[in-house]
């Protein structure tokens, strides 16, 4: 029998960003005891990246700002296939999430009477943003690590998991191994939450840490969860593409937010080329005078850099495709401009984004405040994961219950800059507070040793074979061919193609063999990432072949157009008996008439 030390916990929270720190501390409060795992050390997690701000209807800079519009405009963003309960949530809770940060010690930028200040970001229709700097996620990464730490949460750093253990359809567990030894280890729970962020590692150019390998996913569907709207994957429209030092690294929203503008190579200012029609003044002599951001408010104005992201992603790859762009395949990024209207532009830039100024300057010895930014689309976010219940966050599975970027249902078909922070907030406090509930009325299951071997020996495979396949190598191939066929603009017969290609993979995958011990080693945990990977970008592919429309993420080339029975359905793909990926639709249950109300009424 395969060693391994077993540990137990009423709530068993995979993942240490922002949902998991902030549903650890939710389920402890409420007298569970809690277990909290992390692929990489407490306070590495990917939301640390996240720079621009966290959206809440605070309304301290515009008090016309209040949750219904935060509601209306995050349900447009979505193309209305949202959850809608789930937006309606979020938009009414956010403001307390934050104003409860604060209280735990956040220290954000302030207005000059005292209140957190917001600043403009895409698709929000006032300043909306609570924001630090550009470093937000670190400040709410260091927050809630300052106040969870005082809740008696246990925390297993380094730790992977590898698999959920059940008890009949009851989820009861996880096996996992830690990083540094490869030890295995058990955990048993009464209640598991999956907040193990995103899938970018599955493409080439993304702006996700090494963690977003699609773990809480793959871990869902293989138990028999449901996931929902895989197709729609954003790739955030200003990524590095040169130098190679910093490629794909992101380039917050908020540069954009604060008055950077988009030029190509002939230094034209491409945005106003494509406002869309309901956003027009149609009254105005000129594009630049004509814009306002939302159909009846003019004085609502913005920037056309700001349009929703899968927008001007698609624009940056127009201009680059008609031989418009930069030299490295990307167009330009520009803040340094605003010196042309402020004398003191280069200390305000770096007072506004400072690390953005000291990243590249120290990365790339590129100045922001003197030069412009050769940037591209990098993926950067998935609308897509588990299925989950709006007000509890449980799953399809007895147990099981998810949050943050891994859980699905907010964004819709695409997601608002900033709503992301706030979500981890809103939901992963939702999923503790249910969960550590469910521990309550639950008691432990039954795991069975002959599960937990099975898996063990699964995961040792790689070192029993000889002169097999590199797992690095299948990475590698996986990230092209799904960069290339499953990227920003999607084709069908490109689409069968990556289907035929993934399937290649995972028959190559059953030959993958490692060398070495089983101490740190790296080939070993690319190994066993594979099948994350090769599962997320299954489910992708799958929903957007099926999806034969353009909406948000998805922009389909040969379906440049919405579908009106598109916008009436999701996409729910499950693991059936034989081990293959099942794909049915589901109607979108009717919205209530005070929140269609609302809709209409904020245009």
């Amino acid at each position: 029998m395969t060693e391994y030390t077993t540990f137990e916990h009423d709530v068993l929270v995979i993942g240490a960003g922002g949902a998991g720190l902030r549903a650890a501390i939710e389920a402890s409060a409420a007298g569970a005891s809690v277990g909290l795992v992390c692929k990489s050390l407490l306070g590495k997690a990917h939301t640390v990246m996240a720079e621009g701000g966290m959206a809440a209807a605070l309304a301290n800079v515009d008090d016309r700002d209040n949750w219904k519009v935060h509601f209306s405009d995050t349900m447009r963003g979505g193309q209305y296939i949202n959850n809608w309960r789930m937006a309606e949530l979020h938009a009414r809770e956010a403001p307390d999430r934050v104003r409860e940060l604060e209280a735990w010690g956040a220290v954000f930028d302030r207005t000059k009477d005292g209140k957190i200040l917001q600043r403009n970001f895409g698709g929000h229709r006032y300043p909306r943003l609570a924001h630090v700097g550009d470093r937000t996620g670190l400040e709410l990464i260091r927050t809630l690590q300052d106040h969870g730490i005082h809740q008696g949460i246990e925390v297993y750093m380094e730790v992977t998991v590898v698999s959920l253990l059940k008890d009949g359809d009851r989820v009861v567990g996880a096996f996992a191994y830690e990083r540094e030894h490869g030890r295995f280890r058990v955990f048993k729970a009464k209640a598991v939450i999956l907040a193990t962020g995103g899938v970018g590692r599955a493409f080439k150019i993304t702006s996700n840490s090494w963690e977003g390998t699609g773990d809480g996913h793959t871990l869902a569907y293989d138990a028999g969860a449901e996931l929902i709207d895989m197709e729609f994957v954003q790739f955030h429209p200003t990524g590095m593409v040169w130098p190679p030092s910093v490629r794909g690294i992101l380039v917050t929203e908020g540069v954009r937010g604060e008055g950077g503008i988009l030029t190509n190579s002939e230094g034209k200012r491409f945005m106003f080329d494509d406002i869309p029609d309901n956003y027009k003044d149609q009254t105005a002599d000129s594009p630049e005078e004509g814009w306002r951001y939302v159909t009846g408010d003019k004085n609502a104005r913005r920037p056309p850099e700001l349009l929703t992201r899968d927008h001007v992603a698609r624009a940056i790859v127009r201009e680059v495709k008609a031989g418009r762009g930069s030299p490295h395949g990307g167009v330009y990024l520009d803040i340094a401009w605003i010196k042309e209207n402020l004398s003191n532009a280069p200390e305000h830039i770096k007072k506004k984004l400072p690390s953005m100024y000291h990243q590249f300057k120290q990365l790339a010895d590129l100045d922001i405040t003197t030069t412009p930014m050769e940037i591209g689309p990098t993926t950067h976010y998935i609308m897509g994961g588990v299925r989950v219940d709006s007000d509890t966050q449980a799953s399809t599975l007895p147990g099981l219950f998810a949050a943050g970027e891994c859980a699905a249902g907010i964004n819709g078909a695409n997601r608002l800059g900033g709503n992301s922070l706030s979500d981890l907030l809103v939901f992963g406090k939702r999923a503790g507070e249910f969960a550590a509930a469910y521990a309550n009325e639950n008691p432990q299951g039954n795991i069975d040793d002959g599960q937990i071997e099975q898996t063990a020996r699964q995961a040792l495979k790689p070192f029993e074979r000889a002169g097999g396949e590199n797992p690095f190598a299948i990475q590698y191939a996986l990230q092209d061919m799904m960069q290339d066929l499953v990227g920003i603009v999607r084709t069908e017969e490109e689409m069968q193609r990556a289907l035929v290609g993934i399937t290649t993979l995972r028959e190559r995958t059953k030959n993958v063999s490692v060398t070495g011990n089983i101490d740190f080693n790296p080939g070993w945990h690319t190994a066993l990432d594979l099948n994350n990977l090769l599962t997320v970008s299954e489910a992708i592919t799958r929903a957007a072949i099926e999806r034969k429309e353009s909406r948000g993420g998805q922009y389909r080339d040969d379906y440049p157009a919405k579908g009106e029975e598109f916008g009436k359905i999701n996409y729910t793909l499950k693991k059936s008996a034989d081990g293959k990926m099942q794909i049915e639709s589901v109607p979108i249950p009717d919205m209530p008439e005070e929140l269609q109300a609302i809709i209409e009424e904020m245009g």
